[in-house]
């Protein structure tokens, strides 16, 4: 094989670093975060929040009022759900780099509002299929965080059973599909659940969730294309992270505004770092999927990490970006602003949750680590479809039970 020493007119020069800043400009930043939103707390405990910047923007459809309906109880629900997930990832980060975990490990940090919020907006009866950064979405819809340790460091206790690990997490009493390790290729599957959800007659949903890095595969549009036609009661999710691994969305992309394209499938953008938003878009999609059929949804969010363990995440932007991040948009922080500004916790009672789950997580670990690995012979589990089983044919009447 020629290297390229061999080939003297070939001259090999770094292509230049070009950073993405179009979300991230921290004075832009700073602009939004100086627009409060309106807080009106009743009588009954309700509390209507009217945003000072609309979280929303549409496509082929009338965009939802930029308002949400909460409650203390809620946010304060929020705030331990999100603080959980991200210290769970903070135990996983610090579990791979003493190689107790192995493989690809992807982290959720920045991103834990989309998951919060449209658990809000769903029940357990809707579904949810993700790609491979689900350990958030795995909790969101009733796993543990000993679960997710134990299948990330191989254990027999993992959701798994310790052999999917950390890209293939499923949750079968939560109607939760996955956790797939191929990119793009759980968004047609989602699309054949909602089909299932439409021919059994249930008046639910199924999420189907991507990232903006794989918003450009062909099966997305297969899908779209086959759901509008069958009006599938589907919300197609793009995450919208800002990066596809190392590239930024505006160097992969022509068209970076991903809820607009669905050609004939309507669209709805949030901003996803802002909870409440979350909770109120996905509310106004489920109702339009279930009533009307499929809706794309671009949740725009940050992680903070890089793409995977892998990537330190700072060699395509710079540290100042996702500091600005952190310190203007971060979703826990935001919820706790509202609990802080309107004297609905106290800076003691906060910090005492977090130590709560520092402590909770800290013994998920220890017990994770002291929980026997698979036996052997789960090797050989799971592997093939125990007889008898059905062969559809092309034609009905040719189908078979073979024994």
């Amino acid at each position: 094989m020629l290297g390229l020493r061999s080939l003297p007119n070939l001259r090999v020069r770094s292509i230049p670093q070009r950073r993405f800043t179009t979300a991230a400009e921290p004075q832009k930043v700073a602009e939004k975060a100086k627009k409060k939103d309106k807080f009106t707390i009743n009588k009954d405990g309700t509390i209507k929040v009217e945003f000072g910047v609309n979280p929303f923007r549409t496509y082929k459809i009338d965009a939802p009022e930029p308002v949400a309906t909460t409650s203390k109880e809620e946010l304060l629900s929020f705030f331990k759900q999100m603080t959980l997930w991200r210290r769970v990832e903070v135990a996983a980060d610090n579990l791979y780099k003493t190689k107790q975990v192995r493989g690809f490990l992807h982290l959720y940090n920045g991103q834990e509002a989309i998951v919060a919020g449209y658990e809000a907006a769903l029940n357990k009866d809707d579904h949810v299929i993700t790609a491979y950064r689900c350990h958030a979405n795995f909790m969101g819809r009733g796993g543990t965080p000993f679960e997710v340790i134990s299948e990330l460091t191989g254990k027999a206790t993992g959701c798994a059973g310790g052999k999917g690990g950390s890209m293939h997490m499923y949750k079968k009493d939560g109607n939760f599909h996955g956790g797939n390790g191929i990119v793009g290729a759980q968004v047609p599957v989602g699309a054949g659940v909602a089909f299932g959800l439409k021919y059994n007659g249930k008046k639910n949903v199924c999420l189907a969730m991507y990232g903006d890095g794989a918003a450009n595969q062909g099966q997305n549009y297969e899908a779209f294309n086959m759901a509008s036609l069958w009006k599938l009661p589907v919300i197609f999710v793009c995450e919208n992270n800002k990066y596809g691994m190392g590239t930024s969305a505006e160097r992969a992309a022509a068209n970076t505004e991903y809820f607009t394209r669905g050609d004939a499938v309507p669209g709805l953008k949030i901003d996803a770092m802002n909870v409440l938003s979350v909770k109120a878009g996905f509310a106004f999609a489920k109702e339009y999927a279930v009533t009307k059929g499929p809706i794309i949804v671009e949740a725009e969010t940050y992680r903070y990490m890089g793409h995977s363990m892998s990537d330190p995440g700072l060699a395509y932007r710079t540290r100042d970006e996702v500091t600005a991040i952190k310190a203007e948009k971060d979703p826990i922080d935001k919820v706790k602003f509202y609990l802080l500004e309107h004297n609905l916790a106290t800076e003691e009672e906060l910090k005492e949750i977090e130590k709560s789950i520092k402590k909770e997580v800290d013994e998920a670990v220890k017990q994770a680590a002291a929980a026997p690995v698979p036996d052997i012979k789960e090797l050989y589990t799971n592997v093939y479809l125990d007889k008898p089983y059905y062969v559809r044919h092309t034609n009905l009447e040719d189908s078979l039970v073979v024994e």
